[in-house]
């Protein structure tokens, strides 16, 4: 069986303070799957897993020991049903710790959508895109793009 290249099932996240990012995960709102796997925290998604694990241990786990690990070079995104959705979850996260990096505000190529960075840097976006259909479940329908 050959399965399909262009998805992904699992996004890690480095992180300076595990139970930092569990903490601000949580006030989120985000609940970690029960594992038996000590140092790293799970999330399920929808069709993937978010993984939060230490800096040092993932840049062994690549192979680099030692190495430096940067953040912010990708953005994360959650797409909402609508603007008012959008504030929302952008506020929650910013109360549960984020940094606030841009408001929600109407953006130039049609949409609503902010910014902001969990404590270890990583940017996600906040965002309604009138022209992407959501799924019940907040899934990005597979016609939407």
């Amino acid at each position: 069986m050959s399965l399909p290249r262009q998805r992904v099932t699992l996004i890690t996240l480095g992180v300076a303070d595990l139970d930092r990012a569990r903490r601000f995960y949580a006030a989120w709102g985000w609940t970690p799957r029960p594992s038996d796997a000590e140092g790293v925290v799970f999330y399920q998604m929808h069709g993937a897993a978010l993984a939060l694990f230490p800096l040092d241990e993932l840049a062994a786990d690549q192979g680099r020991p030692g190495a430096r690990l940067g953040t912010g070079a990708i953005t994360l995104a959650q797409n909402c049903a609508d603007p008012a959705e959008t504030d929302a979850v952008w506020q929650s996260a910013v109360e549960a710790g984020a940094t606030a990096l841009k408001r929600p505000e109407k953006v130039l190529w049609g949409g609503y959508s902010g910014y902001v960075a969990d404590p270890d840097g990583h940017v996600w976006e906040i965002a309604h895109n009138p022209f992407w259909q959501l799924d019940p479940d907040g899934s990005l329908a597979p016609e939407a793009i």
